[in-house]
């Protein structure tokens, strides 16, 4: 732990403030310091998911008062996986958190690291951001039901744009094609490293449709670029006239969940010091306007559930990598 000392100009007076500053520090651990300076690791560049909800979370930290000086330090690379290498290195270190969700679990079944988030310490998951199937608006395809229809009829025919390999589009996709009774691998998945990308494919018609993030198309949803056919919750999200995929008799839900984890070698007192700060920005009316502006659902989860859903999650996305055949 590094202690900032106020230099002093009498040399007896810096003797004695210095030893009073190590005692300190060794009687009260890390709350002593890990409210005055946190890191937030994003492991992306700058605007991309995770990158946007590790500022939220900055923002909401510091306007609620719960950490005095929060940065976001961006580690660009290999879905996160980059970022998750340079985190398991850092172990007994208090001060940083990194920003994590399903996303980072698909590159761990898809890349050659020896880490995985089995590795670190689970804090907690905070938010789940749904994903939805869309075309563009002047698209023939006007429900789910055709879109099943042209994709059944012409399986590699019909091409959808989403992001990286392994992403949570294109998991979504391997899900809703075995869902409907296609070969996952038979999926003609266009993928794309970034939205605008996928969003200027969609839009020239270069693909049938395009799974993305309901939060990142939702504006050319508004200014009618786009047309929604369904969304990947398990129920309405609030405040969004779109059916679900299990409304409309299509067996499918995925999240791109998002939420924290912490290096290893933490004792109990520090990771609990973490988890409470990561709850109080939870509870704070900051992070009810984050949820609410940004179209993420409260799936707020700690502790052993936590953990027992990580190791879950990596089953499921394990499975359906397998099934498309990557």
């Amino acid at each position: 732990m590094k202690q900032v000392l106020r230099t002093i100009a009498f040399s007896s007076a810096v003797a004695l403030i210095t030893g009073l500053a190590v005692a300190n520090a060794a009687a009260t651990g890390s709350s002593s310091t890990v409210r005055n300076k946190l890191t937030v690791m994003a492991p992306a560049s700058p605007g991309g998911g995770w990158d946007g909800f590790s500022r939220e979370s900055q923002a909401a930290l510091r306007s609620e008062g719960i950490v005095n000086n929060v940065q976001v330090a961006n580690v660009p690379g290999a879905g996160g996986t980059i970022g998750l290498s340079q985190l398991v290195q850092m172990s007994g270190r208090d001060d940083i958190l990194m920003a994590t969700g399903g996303v980072m679990i698909g590159a761990v079944s898809l890349g050659d690291t020896p880490e995985s988030l089995q590795d670190v310490t689970p804090i907690a998951r905070v938010a789940d951001d749904y994903a939805a199937l869309v075309v563009p608006a002047d698209s023939p395809i006007t429900s789910l039901d055709d879109f099943i229809e042209v994709w059944q009829a012409d399986p590699e025919g019909t091409s959808i744009a989403g992001g990286s390999l392994g992403s949570i589009d294109h998991l979504m996709t391997g899900l809703l094609a075995g869902a409907i009774g296609l070969d996952p691998e038979q999926a003609n998945y266009i993928a794309y490293s970034g939205g605008g990308e996928a969003l200027s494919a969609l839009l020239s018609h270069t693909t049938t449709g395009g799974i993305s993030g309901y939060n990142e198309i939702s504006g050319q949803v508004e200014a009618g670029q786009l047309r929604v056919l369904a969304v990947s919750s398990p129920e309405r999200m609030p405040g969004v006239e779109v059916p679900t995929f299990m409304e409309l008799g299509v067996d499918v839900t995925m999240s791109n969940w998002r939420g924290y984890v912490a290096p290893p070698g933490l004792d109990e007192a520090q990771t609990a010091e973490l988890a409470a700060i990561v709850e109080e920005m939870q509870a704070s009316s900051a992070w009810r306007e984050v949820l609410k502006r940004n179209n993420w659902t409260d799936s707020y989860l700690v502790g052993p559930d936590f953990e027992a859903f990580l190791v879950e999650q990596q089953t499921e996305i394990d499975t359906i990598i397998e099934e498309l055949g990557l």
